[in-house]
């Protein structure tokens, strides 16, 4: 676990000030300069783009990941990133035609609420088309495990962008026809970087040769593809539906909601950027009790880590929208809360989806993505219409809720084992004296001293606990040489 331990932290600290960025964007910046409006439009623009993103990149990403450990000779390494690159090429020359033939039916159909906003949907497919290539390029600098850069790229470059942008756009340096298209040239320029980064790392030589296992490959590409459109709907029909059913105002309440508590996701995202090829490569070895290790260690790390900010993100609701002072966006303190629940249950399984994806049974991740994306789209209709903006934070809540549970079964069943130890009780039961303890704790300064004051005590608390009662191995030598190292 050192290596992704050590570049889990140098993600953490990338992914961290990338929200910290996200924050001021879509806390303040965007409301105050864009106005929820037009907050809501390029918001809902990236979240369909995502929808897009899958059917373009064809899991391909995912197929180097799992395939790369397994062959040992370069010229069969080479042939599998030279039809990872192929695939996603031939797919957008079909793709384009068809989104312009259709275009003026799209657009329509996705902005039925407010048709003048229906000019930007251009902006959907070159987006889609720049994240796809750069996740196939990423792909390539995490099977060598050189995830750090790769990181800074997709989650703190594009927070850096937006804030250029939106700045720019205060100013009146930019209007925003091109704060639109400016968006568009940065992802491009991002996604320029990456190819030139991945071969300076990598070194490919074009090769065809992948007929042997071409097959196989595909079918693994179908399954993943479909998988990862499915899941793609799950992440962003939420807020696709909330701009058809309700009003874009509503998508930008909703996203500030649901970007508070997807800070609890830090941790996991950091870690599973590294994890995932070393998860592959246990696999491929069949080195069955390093798999249940990293499964364990990765459960206990993350939820340890991930109730820190469970506590941090809850505890401090009230003043933190009270700080926002933002009118119409308290709505969404009850969404956070729900949501919440969701993602810690997500980052509990910990590396559970990537020992799925990666084995011989990665067929089910598209099972469950199928059965989830359905089950989404029922409840948040449903939801939506009966309860408003919170209806799509119970159906998150519900569908996370019953997949995570499946994979937890399917992992159980096929390797009998299980991501859960005695040390996870026992930070629940941290988790939960902590939250009575500073729930009923009320300051009665302003709300960012409130904050910084509450915020400083939990993780005083909390830390020193996890660390007395050992509640992480890993943790505990990760702090004790960042204490003899300072």
């Amino acid at each position: 676990m050192g290596i992704v331990v050590r570049q889990s932290f140098l993600n953490l600290i990338s992914i961290g000030v990338a929200f910290l960025i996200g924050a001021v964007n879509t806390l303040y910046l965007y409301p105050t300069f864009l106005g929820s409006k037009l907050q809501g439009l390029i918001i809902a623009l990236l979240a369909i783009s995502n929808l897009v993103q899958p059917f373009i990149s064809f899991g391909t990403q995912h197929a180097v990941i799992r395939y790369y450990s397994k062959y040992n000779k370069k010229s069969e390494k080479d042939g599998l990133l030279t039809l990872s690159i192929l695939i996603p090429l031939v797919i957008v020359l079909l793709f384009i035609p068809i989104f312009f033939a259709y275009y003026d039916q799209i657009r329509q159909y996705l902005f039925q609420s407010d048709q003048s906003l229906s000019r930007y949907a251009y902006v959907i497919l070159y987006i889609a088309v720049s994240t796809s290539l750069f996740e196939v390029f990423y792909s390539w600098l995490r099977v060598k495990l050189k995830s750090v850069f790769g990181n800074f790229l997709k989650e703190l470059y594009p927070r850096l962008l937006i804030s250029f942008l939106l700045i720019s756009y205060s100013i009146g340096t930019l209007d925003f026809e091109n704060f639109v298209l400016f968006l568009i040239y940065g992802y491009y320029l991002r996604l320029i970087i990456i190819i030139i980064y991945s071969f300076i790392v990598i070194k490919p030589r074009l090769n065809l040769n992948f007929k042997k296992d071409f097959k196989e490959i595909f079918k693994y590409c179908l399954l993943i593809f479909l998988s990862g459109a499915a899941s793609s709907i799950i992440l962003d029909i939420d807020k696709s539906m909330l701009s058809s059913i309700l009003t874009v105002e509503n998508v930008a309440y909703y996203s500030v909601a649901v970007f508070i508590a997807a800070v609890i996701e830090i941790p996991g995202r950091a870690m599973f950027q590294i994890l995932s090829p070393v998860v592959a490569d246990a696999i491929n070895k069949n080195h069955y009790k390093r798999l249940e290790s990293l499964l364990k260690k990765s459960s206990t790390n993350l939820v340890l880590v991930a109730s820190l900010f469970f506590l941090l993100t809850n505890l401090n609701l009230d003043d933190f929208y009270e700080m926002l002072n933002q009118d119409g966006y308290s709505i969404g303190i009850p969404i956070v809360i729900i949501v919440s629940f969701g993602k810690l249950y997500s980052m509990s399984i910990g590396c559970i989806n990537n020992i799925i994806s990666n084995s011989k049974y990665y067929y089910y991740t598209f099972w469950f993505s199928l059965f989830s994306s359905v089950l989404a789209v029922v409840l948040n209709i449903y939801l939506i219409s009966e309860y408003g903006i919170v209806g799509a934070a119970y159906a998150t809540l519900i569908v996370l809720a019953i997949m995570n549970s499946l994979k937890i079964y399917l992992v159980k069943s096929k390797f009998n084992i299980h991501p859960y130890s005695k040390d996870t009780i026992k930070i629940i039961i941290l988790s939960g004296i902590t939250y009575i303890i500073f729930s009923n704790l009320q300051l009665d300064f302003q709300p960012f001293i409130n904050i910084t004051v509450k915020s400083t005590l939990i993780l005083i608390l909390y830390t020193l606990s996890a660390y007395i009662f050992r509640l992480s191995d890993d943790v505990n030598i990760f702090i004790d040489k960042f204490n003899k190292n300072w």
